[in-house]
């Protein structure tokens, strides 16, 4: 959208100065003036009675039919690609059924040949690597600035990246120096076949509407994906590697970081979407010393402890096993939440899962309406029952 001041008409009357609320209209020689601050909200143009003010949507000049394919983020650590990457380029794969284009993917760091090898089997026609030593470190400006010099030259149509820790700091930047949009967090994509658009979707409001969004006049068109919202799946062809190592100048890198040390956070290294079982724990849990009951349930399973938030919060339980908005994303057969009341955000990070049973003392936590199964009572008392009947190999309900 553009807006602009007709001055045969303006009378510099100043109705449109009192109607904004961004001090963005300035009167200069009786002529209104508009400055930077306007976010063409349109408040100025309801106001003013002689139609001196218009907005009018401003029709995309560039030619795009240069952009072309979808280019994937992949991310790695310690020399292995993340699953998080893999599952967008099966995901790619999926979307180029309406494109036609090539899929490319991009490391970044110290990543062992094989493991790039690893992004044909899921769709990638071409893999770009930037393996200087420049790249040991996770330093974001430095891979944003890698990303930008590619994209400049590739010209995909289409960027993805996951929204993990990295793909939320790394990608921003990327968007801001390639002045093009960016949805951030999206649990959903789809093309517009004739129109080439990427439809991305995203929970906004707290998770209470869903948005989808389209980026109309600039590319490549981005989005930052939630790991493990797609499934990651081999493709049968047999694909012939084509990796491309990047020759860079590292004079032409900057870096408004300075390195210190890496802590990869021993014993902490947990990956909840490894595990088919998860017994997450909650306010409910009342304190951390509980925890160890969850502990045993998830061991009789094979499974693992996640927590929510709350519990993370205080103090319980580490971040790396926080599930939901602001933590992981997971889809495991069974979830069991454990005095967990079941808020938006963490009904985010779970909901997908195969199987949830919650067990919650509140009849009417918002919990129980996405659970296949609920139990009613205080989960100091049940969680000890159920771990009594698995060990005496009985059924768990009568």
């Amino acid at each position: 959208m553009d807006i602009k001041v007709l001055k045969d008409k303006c009378t510099g009357c100043g109705l449109c100065l009192r109607a904004c609320l961004y001090e963005a209209i300035e009167i200069k020689d009786k002529i209104a003036e508009i400055n930077d601050n306007c976010i063409l909200c349109g408040a100025c143009v309801e106001a003013c009675e002689f139609e001196a003010i218009e907005m009018a949507e401003v029709k995309p000049v560039q030619d795009f039919s240069d952009y072309r394919g979808i280019m994937v983020y992949v991310e790695s650590s310690q020399g292995k690609i993340n699953d998080a990457g893999l599952e967008l380029l099966s995901e790619a794969y999926q979307l180029n059924r309406d494109l036609d284009t090539t899929i490319s993917a991009v490391c970044i760091g110290q990543v062992e040949e094989e493991e790039v090898k690893k992004t044909f089997s899921f769709g990638a026609d071409k893999a770009y690597v930037f393996g200087h030593s420049l790249f040991e470190h996770n330093l974001d400006d430095i891979y944003s600035q890698a990303l930008a010099i590619l994209i400049e030259e590739k010209k995909p149509e289409i960027f993805l990246a996951a929204a993990t820790p990295s793909g939320r700091t790394v990608v921003p930047r990327l968007a801001a120096m390639l002045k093009t949009g960016l949805t951030a967090d999206c649990t959903g994509l789809k093309v517009d076949k004739e129109s080439r658009l990427l439809e991305q979707t995203r929970p906004t409001f707290g998770g209470n509407v869903l948005a989808t969004i389209v980026c109309k006049n600039s590319r490549p068109q981005m989005a930052t994906v939630r790991p493990h919202v797609f499934e990651k799946k081999k493709i049968s062809a047999e694909m012939e590697p084509d990796i491309e190592y990047m020759d860079i100048k590292p004079d032409n890198f900057t870096s408004g970081y300075r390195f210190i040390d890496t802590d990869y956070g021993v014993g902490e290294d947990i990956n909840l979407s490894d595990y088919d079982v998860i017994v997450s724990g909650g306010r409910g849990m009342g304190k951390s010393d509980n925890f160890s009951l969850l502990r045993q349930l998830a061991d009789l399973l094979g499974g693992t402890v996640a927590a929510s938030r709350a519990a993370v919060d205080a103090g319980w339980v580490s971040y790396p096993h926080q599930v939901g908005q602001t933590g992981k994303t997971v889809n495991p057969k069974l979830y069991i939440a454990c005095g967990i009341s079941g808020a938006i955000q963490h009904l985010a990070g779970m909901q997908t899962s195969d199987i949830i049973v919650a067990i919650n003392k509140d009849s009417q936590a918002p919990i129980f309406k996405v659970a296949n199964y609920g139990i009613v009572g205080d989960v100091l008392e049940i969680v000890p029952k159920l771990i009594s009947r698995i060990k005496q190999g009985g059924p768990l309900i009568d």
